[in-house]
């Protein structure tokens, strides 16, 4: 099935760029897109700062407040 759909030329530029990107067609790009937007699914993003470090702890995802607690407790509102 074939269908047009008109853009604009900043979201076409972008659909080009993805495409090439990931090396598939605009069609390819286009369809998944319809596919999980229609399924309700979110957009995949990169996280840019995702994985960039490692703070050596094992405990941080049990632990979250209390470690954020403890860096931050001898902290005045100016410091932060």
């Amino acid at each position: 099935m074939t269908v047009t759909v008109d853009l604009d030329d900043n979201t076409l530029d972008a659909l080009r760029a993805e495409a090439e990107r990931r090396g598939v067609s605009i069609d390819v790009v286009v369809a998944e897109s319809v596919r999980e937007h229609l399924a309700g699914a979110t957009p995949r993003r990169q996280l840019s700062f995702v994985g960039i470090g490692a703070s050596g702890r094992t405990d941080g995802a049990e632990r979250h407040r209390e470690i954020i607690a403890e860096a931050y407790a001898d902290k005045t509102a100016q410091d932060v």
